[in-house]
């Protein structure tokens, strides 16, 4: 600062430091400053929507692989369910057999089919070639005890086999139903399920005596002599097997 004649002129006037004038120029305004920071929270935020999006994208790809491993198990797994299929051996065997069973109705009550339906007693009414035995079977008073019986195996003797007998003996135990008819018709009975593999050996009979079967296959006979001329024929509560003589138990 100096003087010019008697008055005082300002001729040098110090400049503000450059410092402070960059720091001015460099500070933004207070409203930019919030539109930055406004900014920053909207980035931040949509990176964290993105993150929570992909999270269960990845879930719903991790069950989808899932269930189409399971399926492919399944479907890899369905071949063996169609080896439990009976085989055509197995229905076979399970079928009545021998020359006697021409006899049996085709259709009806007393084909094998409608004798099935029926337990044991009723099922031989309505076949005509066990008459006989439905007869003998009445007069002794025996229908209920074989129908209400379970799981039995019946030796049936046909009307031939009635025929064969000696007529003198049939005669006598017809005269005596609860006796001796009793007795020789109970000894026909055996009170448990016998297939045709199990028919070979000795059982033990309603009347208490034992029959003997031997054979194998389709071919048996019973007490020796008595053969078996159609067998494995199913009741609603028996197994029986037509016989061509009529078995007489040990008095």
């Amino acid at each position: 600062m100096a003087l010019d004649g008697g008055h005082r002129r300002l001729t040098d006037v110090p400049a503000a430091p450059a410092g402070l004038h960059d720091a001015q120029n460099r500070k933004p305004p207070k409203k930019q400053e919030n539109q930055m920071q406004i900014r920053n929270n909207r980035s931040v935020a949509l990176a964290a929507a993105g993150i929570m999006l992909a999270l269960p994208l990845a879930a719903c790809s991790n069950d989808e692989t899932a269930t189409a491993d399971a399926g492919s198990g399944s479907a890899s797994s369905a071949p063996e369910s169609s080896s439990a299929a009976p085989s055509e051996d197995a229905m076979t065997a399970s079928e009545p057999f021998g020359a006697g069973c021409a006899a049996v109705p085709e259709d009806g009550a007393g084909s094998f089919d409608g004798m099935a339906a029926d337990p044991v007693a009723t099922a031989a009414s309505n076949n005509p070639a066990l008459s006989t035995l439905v007869t003998a079977v009445g007069e002794a008073d025996l229908v209920d005890t074989l129908n209400s019986a379970e799981n039995i195996t019946v030796f049936a003797p046909s009307n031939d086999a009635f025929a064969a007998m000696d007529q003198k003996t049939l005669k006598k135990a017809m005269g005596d139903p609860s006796g001796l008819l009793a007795t020789v018709l109970t000894y026909h009975v055996v009170p448990e399920t016998l297939a045709p593999e199990d028919l070979a050996g000795t059982h033990k009979t309603l009347q208490g005596g034992e029959v003997s079967v031997e054979g194998s296959g389709e071919d048996f006979t019973v007490d020796g002599s008595s053969a078996v001329v159609c067998g494995n024929v199913q009741t609603a509560n028996a197994t029986v097997y037509i016989v061509d003589q009529v078995l007489m138990p040990k008095m």
